[in-house]
Order: structure tokens, then sequence, then C-alpha cells
């Protein structure tokens, strides 16, 4: 078959990188999106001489990525590098509009390109997570074969969100969020680079410093923060971008939070940690951030409830009724007055004396009965109220402890192989101190002693 009689089978020739022609208007974040490795801002971890991401870019190695970390951080940008290693073919899909049709298509173009014209194709696929398992199933294939060199970005743990077989055929590589100073570098260069702003707007250090603060670690954040100042400042005629000119731009800090994915898990983590130590202050920060980023207040809720019983317990027994208290409160009025008992049952958690020695009981009573401690129930405490139970010995000899002047008698309660077994442990701190005396005596009084 010759090329005029290929028809529809005849393929173009391979892709060369086109220029980097960006029109006027895109977005400030596009039109300083980095052309070459050196422009790239942070992930010095990952740029380093010898680092993995610096040797797929130069070209010494192909393996295939997944690319794991917050917004604003150049995941698509670094996919987009790794294209022009070797005049590769580049192809972006998104998981939220592609589905396993779209996948094939561009696994087939890839095997023609690589066979025809010996062309490896780089696939990006932003948002990885959202593919279900069928999807990621789909790209095993081609991957293992290296038929493409995946490119994938997830703002959650892969751990957590993709299939274990991808998983193992690709590099995992943590990008960090930007640190102040490198957002800082990031504006500079776009107040004057001529792909930015071009110098038609200067940045006051105040302002600089309050955009940096307010992108929190997300370049394109940082760059759309500054496009929409300097519009503000041309349209008032001036010329430097101070503080009040970025407040009128940007109302409010996006706060990083997906309630579905890893910072759901940190943040909350970190929440629950706070009040364990004792620390009102940084819990109620973590409590603002699931706030202001949407989170369930009734899952912030329900954490309270078990840390009240798992870390406070009998030290401050008003504990769990704060918690239960809150939790009436979410399901009764809901957000935004919530809050406010959100955060008293937050702070009373945090500022109670603490003790786990209610956990630690019932998962070593648990624990001794999943190892087979069970024994056999004493009789004088079975159930007796049916005819032919005193033949059987049940309830024979029972002692009510009622009918003493101290309500407390000395009876064995505990099945005969846990005899003398101390499950729960009081500590002396809070409420558990005036339990730990009381609970010797008592111990004394029903074993005998």
């Amino acid at each position: 078959m010759t090329a005029e009689t290929e028809g529809l089978f005849r393929l173009p020739a391979p892709d060369t990188p086109p220029a980097d022609r960006v029109r006027a208007t895109a977005p400030l974040a596009v039109r300083m999106r980095p052309r070459t490795l050196d422009e790239v801002v942070g992930q010095a971890h990952l740029l380093r001489p010898g680092a993995p991401l610096r040797r797929l870019l130069e070209g010494g190695a192909a393996a295939s990525v997944l690319l794991y970390g917050p917004p604003g951080t150049g995941k698509t940008t670094i996919a987009r590098l790794l294209a022009t290693v070797e005049s590769r073919h580049f192809v972006a899909l998104s998981a939220l509009s592609s589905g396993v049709k779209e996948l094939r298509e561009v696994i087939n173009d890839a095997r023609r390109r690589r066979d025809r014209h010996d062309q490896q194709t780089v696939l990006f696929i932003d948002e990885v997570h959202r593919f279900s398992k069928t999807q990621q199933d789909a790209l095993l294939g081609a991957v293992e074969d290296r038929l493409v060199l995946l490119v994938a970005a997830t703002t959650e743990n892969p751990s957590f969100s993709v299939v274990s077989p991808l998983l193992s055929r690709s590099l995992v590589l943590r990008l960090q969020s930007l640190t102040g100073d490198e957002v800082r570098d990031l504006l500079r260069r776009a107040v004057t680079d001529q792909r930015g702003l071009d110098g038609s707007v200067s940045l006051s250090a105040e302002a600089e410093d309050a955009l940096a603060r307010l992108a929190a670690g997300d370049a394109r954040r940082a760059l759309t923060a500054l496009e929409a100042s300097a519009d503000g400042m041309a349209d008032t005629g001036g010329s430097v971008i101070d503080v009040p000119a970025v407040e009128r731009a940007v109302t409010e800090a996006t706060v990083r939070y997906d309630r579905q994915g890893d910072q759901h898990y940190d943040v909350i983590s970190a929440f629950i940690k706070s009040i364990r130590g004792s620390d009102p202050d940084a819990a109620l920060h973590y409590l603002a951030r699931m706030l202001v980023a949407g989170e369930d207040p009734r899952f912030i809720a329900r954490r309270l409830l078990v840390h009240a019983s798992e870390d406070v317990g009998l030290a401050d027994p008003t504990a769990l009724q704060a918690a239960v208290a809150a939790a009436q409160t979410v399901q009764m009025i809901g957000m935004p007055e919530a809050r406010l008992a959100l955060a008293q049952a937050t702070v009373h958690l945090a500022t109670a004396p603490k003790s786990n020695t209610l956990i630690v009981g019932i998962d070593e009573a648990m624990a001794d009965v999943r190892a087979g401690a069970v024994g056999v129930v004493p009789a004088h405490l079975r159930y007796g109220r049916y005819a032919g139970a005193e033949k059987l010995g049940n309830a024979v000899g029972y002692r009510y402890p009622h009918a003493t002047p101290d309500g407390v008698l000395e009876q064995q309660y505990p099945p005969d192989a846990l005899v003398g077994k101390d499950y729960y442990r009081p500590t002396q701190h809070g409420g558990e101190r005036t339990l730990y005396e009381r609970l010797a005596k008592l111990r004394r009084a029903v074993r005998g002693g």
C-alpha cells in the first residue's frame, strides 16, 4: 500500500514542539507558565541534580509519574515540560470529562505514532483520583508497555485514590506548596516580565506580602490575585499596587481543604491531636479551617463525641455531655450558629483533664475476649427466673448488694479465669483522682482482703 492509497490510515508527520504562543488575553497564570526547567519556581527537592524529576525532564529516564500535591504547585507545568523532551506527543485529558472511550482512542493513536514515527506519547490526566477503578485499569497495559508515558496529577494521596497496579507502575512524586519567598519571586517576575504585566504597574512590599499570604503556597492563586489587583489599578489610573488595592480585588483567602481528600484527614487529625494535647488555640484554628472550607458540621460533632470518651473520659464526666449538647445543637440549629456550640465543646475538651483509661480498658477487655478468655458465667450470676433454673444452680447464692448498709459486698463477678484482672485503671487527673481512691476500696470490698 503506497502513501497515495493509504487514505484514512495515513498519519500526519510527527509533531514538533510549537512555539510558545499564548494569547495576550489569556490569564496571567497561563501567560507566566514556565517554558523551561530553569523557570520553574519551587520543588527544589525534586529538581536538584540527580533527582528523579530532573532526570525525567532532561530526557535521562522514561517512567510514568503520579504528581501528588496541592493546587498551584506546578503539576500541569511539569507535565507539559515532559512533553517537550525528545519531541514527544502531548495529550491532555481531564478525569472530569473523559472516560474509557477517550482513553482507548488516545492509546490507539499512541500505538500508531510509535509504530509509524517512533514517537512516544505523553498522556497527562488531571485529577486522576476522579477516575473509577475501571477507567484506571484501562491504562495499565499502555503504562506497562510504555506505550504512553503517563503523567497523572492529583491533589489526593495516591495511596487512597489510585488503584494499586497503577500505583506500582508509576513513580510517585509529591509536590510541596510554594514558600512565601518563592511566591514573592514569582510575583516579581510576573510584574516585570513581557509575558506578564511588563512593568505597567509596580508592587509595594506590603502588597507583595499580602498576596503571598493570601496565596497560601498556590502559585496560580497568587498570579490570579495579582492580575485582579492590577486590573483594579487600571480602572483607577494608579500605577502602584498597595494593600488596599489587593483588598479590593481579593476578599478572602482560599482554604486548601478537600472534604474527600488528603487535607480532610490531615486537618481533622491535627484538630483531634490539638484537643488531646490541651491546646485550645490550635484546636480552634483547625476547627475554623474546617468550617470555612465547608466541612459537614455533623462530622466534626461526631469526632468530638468520640474524643470526649477516648481522651477525656471520666477525668471530666461533663465532657461527653458537652459534646452531646454540641451535636444536638448542630442538628437542631445548623450553621452558622452551630459554630458556637462546636467551639464551646472544642474548648471544653481541650482544657479538660485528660485520661485514656476508658479506651485502654475496653480494648484490653475485647482483646481478651477475642483471644478466648471468656470463661463460664458464675452460676450465682446467671438468670434464674424460669422453671428448673434452681436445679441447674442458676442464681443460687446470689447476694443482693442493696441489702447491705454500704451497698457493696464481697462476691465474685467475673469468670474464674479473669478473677483479679484490672481493665479500668484510673489516673489521678481531674475527676479520676476521686475514682482512683474509691476504686481501690471497692475492689478490696468486692474481691475481699
